[in-house]
């Protein structure tokens, strides 16, 4: 449900219009002489995800079963730099 607004009062308050959207999802239309213009809210793709979204979408990922061996090998081949001042 989008809260009405005036395009004087958007132009006043925007930084809180701009925050209420950003923290609240809330949509606003603007008015000029009581006629709708314009239409504030928030961009549908930028919707931040949760974490249940991160796990769905990790779920998803192919299974690797030599990514651990991998990781052992740059383990083991991970040494110490030379002290350049012996």
């Amino acid at each position: 449900m989008s809260r009405s607004i005036t395009s004087t009062d958007a132009a006043r308050h925007l930084g809180d219009v701009l925050a209420r959207i950003k923290h609240t999802g809330e949509s606003f239309i603007v008015t000029k002489s009581k006629r709708p213009i314009a239409c504030l809210g928030p961009v549908p793709e930028s919707r931040a995800g949760t974490l249940g979204d991160v796990l769905e979408a990790l779920s998803k990922l192919p299974h690797d079963p030599s990514f651990a061996e991998d990781l052992e090998r740059v383990n083991q081949a991970d040494r110490p730099l030379d002290n350049p001042w012996p």
